[in-house]
């Protein structure tokens, strides 16, 4: 059901500031029906001494309109940790609010919608992981019950890293096919993947690339490590979502494409006026199932919250707290090859 509020001189004066920064990416008819629900989860979060982490994957007006904190799922991660709020709303997908909640076992934890799922997350379970004979690599797209039978968790930021820290010659990397691949290419360990894909990520292919290519002569091409390693290679840049942001600030052309969910182009835009985006149409159905309506009614109602048994989390705990515990990454500069 949409939610209809009025668009007032009082909520135009309120969001103002954020219409300045969504203007080249939500048209202003369509701001003027969200700019009401921006303003009254603004209202509703300092009321309740809430927080909202927001992916970099979310919609522009979720990105930029109500987020405490933005970034990719590590960056979230680490905030979740560290924060004081009574509660914690995570516009993200079901994994990445769990992970807040094994952080946070004191906080009440909300997600606006509990079908938004992943489908990394669920190509795997738990007792498909018991008795590897090896160490395991969760990718951090994983539900609690992964993470309590692994060895540590990791992101795509900090794949290499963690493999690398366990200082053993062989991991089993789960659940992601394609960015176990694009590991083992970083790293003396031998690396076994699962076989889970990205449902975004898989859909680029090298010819893809060449298109564009074509289409745009000079075009940098970033793209995720959850793409397979043929895409990867043909890529000018490899990093996570953080990653790619990073690599903005300082890119070899004035036109760029970001191979990943397309709204974290439109999410990103903004900071770089001077940058031409050449945009992608591939969104994530599951991110996508995060709208300003149910953020509002979860954080009216303190609907969907996330609730985990405690020995599981405990068991979740030491794996994420491994993971947390590395430093983080250098700023990711490197071209693939590197």
């Amino acid at each position: 059901m949409t939610t209809v509020l009025p668009f007032t001189p009082e909520v135009a004066r309120e969001t103002e500031p954020l219409w300045e920064r969504l203007k080249t990416v939500v048209p202003r008819f369509e701001w003027e029906m969200k700019a009401p629900l921006v303003a009254a989860i603004n209202r509703l979060k300092r009321e309740r001494r809430a927080v909202i982490l927001g992916h970099n994957y979310m919609v522009p007006e979720i990105f930029h309109g109500i987020s405490d904190f933005t970034g990719d799922s590590l960056e979230l991660a680490r905030r979740a940790r560290d924060t004081d709020a009574a509660i914690i709303l995570f516009c993200g997908v079901h994994f990445m609010a769990e992970t807040a909640k094994i952080l946070n076992p004191g906080r009440t934890v909300l997600i606006p919608d509990l079908e938004a799922g992943c489908s990394l997350s669920e190509s795997i379970t738990a007792e498909d992981v018991r008795h590897p004979g090896v160490p395991v690599v969760a990718y951090v797209n994983t539900p609690a019950a992964i993470k309590a039978e692994v060895d540590v968790c990791c992101t795509s930021a900090n794949a290499v890293q963690v493999v690398e820290s366990l200082g053993v010659d062989e991991v089993l990397f789960l659940p992601d096919e394609y960015l176990a691949r694009n590991v083992a290419r970083k790293t003396k360990v031998k690396v076994t993947a699962w076989k889970g894909r990205c449902i975004v990520h898989e859909q680029f292919t090298v010819e893809m690339l060449e298109s564009y290519r074509a289409q745009f002569p000079g075009i940098e091409i970033l793209a995720h490590p959850e793409c397979s390693p043929e895409v990867c290679a043909a890529a000018d840049f490899v990093g996570s979502t953080k990653g790619m942001i990073d690599r903005l600030d300082r890119p070899k052309s004035g036109r760029v494409i970001l191979i990943t969910e397309c709204s974290m182009a439109d999410n990103v835009q903004g900071a770089h006026p001077e940058l031409e985006f050449v945009k992608t149409c591939t969104l994530c159905p599951h991110m996508k199932r995060i709208t300003l309506e149910k953020v509002l009614a979860s954080l009216t109602d303190l609907k969907h919250e996330i609730l985990l048994e405690e020995g599981l989390r405990l068991r979740a705990l030491r794996s994420v707290e491994r993971m947390l515990a590395l430093p983080v990454p250098a700023r990711a500069d490197a071209d693939p090859g590197e």
